[in-house]
């Protein structure tokens, strides 16, 4: 009995700390969201329904997204624009990211000051921190669910696999 109960109190600690942290699963309903990109051009989630969205959380700072991002530039080409759209999210402002486009421009749009958006889809652990890896990446399907969502370094042959997936189908 005494194990019993040892053994049901950790399940307990373990389970309530476990929700505690929260994690955008492949899915479930992206959160939606509006911004305007660099050029002027209103963006809302729910207006894009119909289109398969990519997005992308970036800054200028992160040496991988350096690396990640031209590789999404030379496959965003082989896709129709009115069927997937490209958004790239940053929390930076509109001048920093001016001047970075000078010698590094991309073909996808760019919305800066938004971290209320990265509050949205990033994970928190247990004790509500914010942990979310950059690059980032998820692809929103024609309904507005997400199908894929992964971080960090060498991503884009997976992201283009699903993003073909799901203009395919």
């Amino acid at each position: 009995m005494k194990q019993f109960l040892l053994f049901a109190f950790f399940t307990i600690i373990l389970t309530l700390s476990t929700a505690a942290q929260t994690r955008l699963k492949v899915g479930s309903t992206a959160p939606v969201f509006s911004g305007t990109s660099m050029d002027g051009t209103s963006y809302d989630l729910n207006d894009l329904r119909g289109s398969v969205i990519v997005v992308t959380f970036w800054s200028t700072r992160c040496e991988i997204c350096h690396r990640e991002l031209p590789k999404l530039n030379r496959f965003i080409e082989h896709y129709d624009r009115n069927k997937v759209v490209f958004l790239a999210l940053t929390m930076e402002n509109e001048d920093k990211i001016a001047g970075y486009l000078k010698g590094n421009p991309y073909k996808f749009q760019i919305l800066p000051n938004s971290f209320g958006v990265v509050l949205q889809y990033a994970d928190r652990d247990k004790v509500g921190n914010i942990n979310m890896g950059f690059p980032s990446f998820f692809v929103i399907d024609q309904e507005g669910l997400v199908q894929y969502r992964s971080s960090g370094y060498d991503k884009t042959a997976p992201l283009d696999a699903a993003i073909t997936k799901l203009v395919t189908r």
